[in-house]
């Protein structure tokens, strides 16, 4: 089953929801389809293409934006789905400042990196090893990192994702 992007009247991301309920918000007249997806709904009727982007036709205000999440679909997209020490493909995480040392499991502490650069770097410090970071860790700001964090992403959503924190990216590194 899919999911289907749901933006504000004012084109802010919201959230992800079910096909099934991206549909009663349309046929209610609460949602109207900005984009379309390849599945396709068969009824008595006839048949209709399943929504991949909804925008509420009122706004809703919300209250409270929490944190983002850290996990490591998040973390593979706040890096690009790239080694932060080599550019190769990102397949794990890496702790900068490794636990066996005292380092957190925070945001600024946690970096996506390729199996060889882990399995070298292992518990030592940069430092040690003369290895550089490409850009410095931190904690995603913004309402569509809440979506991408979570791994349900399709390529479609990044068009409204993009002005609300998230640097031009591939969509396989979105989905990573």
């Amino acid at each position: 089953m899919s999911q289907t992007l749901v933006l504000n009247a004012t084109y802010e991301p919201l959230g992800v929801v079910s096909d099934r309920r991206a549909l009663i918000l349309v046929l209610n007249q609460r949602a109207s389809v900005i984009e379309d997806s390849e599945t396709i709904l068969h009824y008595s009727g006839g048949e209709m293409a399943l929504p991949a982007v909804i925008r509420l036709t009122k706004f809703v205000k919300i209250p409270y934006r929490h944190a983002v999440p850290l996990s490591r679909r998040a973390i593979f997209a706040r890096d690009g789905g790239r080694c932060v020490y080599c550019s190769a493909p990102a397949t794990s995480i890496d702790h900068v400042i490794p636990r066996s040392r005292g380092g957190a499991h925070q945001w600024e502490n946690v970096v996506a990196a390729c199996h060889k650069c882990n399995h070298q770097k292992a518990d030592r410090m940069l430092k040690e090893i003369g290895w550089k970071l490409r850009s410095l860790p931190r904690e995603p700001v913004g309402a569509a990192w809440r979506i991408l964090g979570t791994g349900r992403s399709d390529e479609r959503w990044l068009a409204y994702l993009e002005p609300y924190g998230v640097a031009a990216m591939s969509a396989s590194a979105a989905s990573a």
